[in-house]
């Protein structure tokens, strides 16, 4: 399993516009993925379960990452979180 734990640093956090490629870059993946913020885990293949997160700037998220194709999964995922979503 990989992990990686962040702040989200884009403005309006993650509203549909960024889970909605949060979503898409999760599923281009066999691994599942789940994030966490504090004690909600949440799939993160569902939109509508990463807008549950309700994730404002500033927040800590935790990514976990699981299955044949992982290191390149959550290499993509931190890719987007580091563009902070190309907005």
């Amino acid at each position: 399993m990989e992990r990686y734990e962040f702040v989200l640093e884009n403005e309006h956090g993650l509203h549909a516009r960024p889970a909605g490629l949060m979503v898409e870059t999760c599923s281009g993946y066999n691994s599942a993925v789940n994030i966490s913020k504090g004690e909600v885990k949440v799939n993160g293949k569902s939109m509508l379960g990463v807008l549950m997160l309700a994730a404002s700037k500033g927040d800590s998220l935790m990514i976990e990452v699981e299955g044949e194709d992982e290191a390149e999964a959550l290499v993509a995922i931190k890719q987007l979180i580091d563009s902070q979503f190309d907005e």
